[in-house]
């Protein structure tokens, strides 16, 4: 079966909170497509880390994927939030009732545009007032029916582990998790 995963990329991302679930993501043989909000395929993170995109979002012709995923980090999540065309494929993602994944401070992004309102969710700590509406969880990886976040780099794996389990199953994200050590 495939799945579809499409992962924002702005400038400023936490490289491991967008690396790690897509390197996981694609072992587990999910396609992955990264989509620079940029107008350069090259997407410089946090900490220096340039990393090239796949597409750039003004390319795109089309974006229905079984997950749209927003990587956190500073300023990457602001520079997600200040993109319209981002929060508009998220409210449509939304509407649809299809998985939305968000790391760190990105859930701000679901909390702004009221997709968190009666859900659990967790963030970076600091960033909880940002979350309206959302009932906020001290857990590092959160899934309320198709709403999936992480609370920052550390839960960058167990992150792309509950994607691959929501979309692959148990079973192989199991596979995966032990023979990439980390269980």
């Amino acid at each position: 079966m495939k799945t579809t995963i499409i992962t924002f990329l702005a400038e400023g991302f936490e490289e491991i909170e967008a690396i790690t679930p897509i390197d996981i993501l694609r072992r587990a043989e999910c396609e992955v497509i990264t989509v620079s909000i940029t107008n350069s395929k090259t997407v410089t993170g946090a900490h220096g880390i340039s990393i090239v995109a796949d597409t750039l979002f003004s390319k795109m012709e089309s974006f229905d994927a079984d997950v749209i995923f927003l990587p956190g980090g500073m300023p990457g999540s602001l520079n997600l939030n200040a993109h319209e065309g981002v929060k508009h494929v998220v409210k449509q993602q939304a509407q649809k009732g299809k998985f939305i994944a968000a790391i760190c401070a990105a859930p701000l992004i679901l909390g702004g545009l009221g997709i968190l309102q009666n859900k659990q969710a967790t963030c970076y700590p600091g960033y909880e007032n940002t979350l309206t509406g959302a009932e906020i969880s001290k857990q590092s990886c959160v899934v309320d029916a198709n709403i999936i976040t992480g609370n920052g780099p550390g839960a960058a794996a167990k992150l792309g582990f509950t994607l691959v389990s929501l979309l692959k199953g148990e079973a192989i994200a199991n596979q995966w998790e032990s023979g990439m050590m980390f269980s």
